[in-house]
């Protein structure tokens, strides 16, 4: 793509990177409100039915995502013209959500401008290893990736680990700001949650409030990991990164049905999300059909995106991932191949 082609590419969804007062106050009065009586319903549900307070637990689970969306737009700067405004939202939601916005403001700000880059990989994005990397790795690391990329970790002990210990603490290089925004975040949570254990005790608080937080942290980690694990999916070295393609190339168009697409706040546009971080989750759809290069992205569906579970190691040769088993079949082939050569050498 030439330099001109991606400024003009750019400059088509400019239009879109104005954040609507009333579109944000509006997306604030559907999702936070209902996640709040959805969840005093769940609690009420307790004496009629567990399955009921799953149930419910489950559609809350949906408004957490809807909530961390808010969150994710205020630390883009997005959701509000105002920058205390997005400060001051961003913090609150990501009180609700368990998310410390300024550490997170940055770690994902980290990861738009080195998404797709080998070279600048480890900060914000999800552990990628080469294939030649994992070659080359000694067995405890690769006994390491392959218990980090099995899905029962990282969609089941993931969640856990991101709210209970990633989450809880600051990066060793953490400014001030950062630090003091995620020691407020975590003793927010500690009083909320210990009046609300006060108050409704240990046993109906974690029935109801344990499996919301787990379901939105499973199905977040999910978004995020099917949106730039695909098949043809962007990486390139330092020296042949380029932004817009990874924008594009690097992220998927995760169709999914409208009330998933509402419930996820339009993040499944996210080829246009990481083109412009700027434009606000209500107008990406917009900013989607208006720009027919945008329809070139990858799409993915539900059905397709289900695929990506086996991409575990990313082949520079060929640009696509591979399964273990591929690269295992590869390693005992290059094996047989050497001892062949050892052989005919000998001999």
């Amino acid at each position: 793509m030439s330099k001109q082609k991606t400024a003009e590419l750019r400059k088509s969804v400019s239009p879109y990177e104005k954040a609507d007062m009333k579109a944000s106050i509006r997306q604030m009065i559907n999702t936070i409100p209902p996640f709040f009586i959805l969840w005093f319903l769940a609690y009420q549900s307790l004496e009629v039915s567990y399955f009921l307070t799953l149930g419910l637990g489950i559609i809350a689970a949906g408004f957490v995502v809807r909530i961390f969306i808010i969150f994710h737009d205020c630390c883009h700067g997005s959701f509000f013209k105002n920058k205390k405004l997005n400060n001051l939202v961003g913090t609150i939601t990501g009180i609700v959500t368990m998310f410390p916005y300024e550490k997170w403001k940055r770690e994902h700000s980290i990861h738009h401008a080195t998404s797709g880059n080998l070279d600048k990989r480890g900060t914000g994005d999800i552990w990628i290893m080469t294939v030649e990397e994992y070659k080359k790795a000694s067995w405890k690391e690769r006994l390491s990736y392959r218990m980090y990329r099995n899905p029962l970790v990282m969609f089941g002990l993931g969640p856990l680990y991101l709210f209970l210990v990633t989450n809880r603490m600051n990066r060793k290089d953490a400014r001030k700001k950062e630090r003091k925004n995620t020691y407020i975040t975590n003793a927010s949570i500690v009083v909320l949650y210990t009046g609300m254990v006060l108050w409704l005790g240990w046993e109906a608080f974690l029935l109801v409030h344990g499996p919301i937080m787990f379901i939105s942290g499973f199905l977040g980690i999910w978004l995020f990991y099917v949106q730039h694990q695909f098949e043809d999916s962007y990486f390139e070295d330092e020296s042949e990164w380029d932004y817009v393609k990874a924008a594009v190339d690097g992220s998927s168009f995760y169709k999914l049905p409208k009330v998933l697409q509402w419930v996820t706040g339009n993040i499944g546009y996210h080829h246009v999300h990481h083109l412009s971080p700027r434009v606000p989750n209500y107008h990406l759809e917009k900013a989607h059909e208006s720009t027919p290069p945008l329809h070139q992205a990858t799409t993915i569906t539900m059905k397709s995106s289900l695929e990506s579970i086996k991409f575990r190691l990313y082949d520079e040769s060929r640009k696509t991932f591979v399964s273990f088993n591929e690269v295992k079949r590869q390693i005992k082939k290059e094996k047989m191949s050497l001892e062949l050569r050892r052989m005919q050498t000998r001999s």
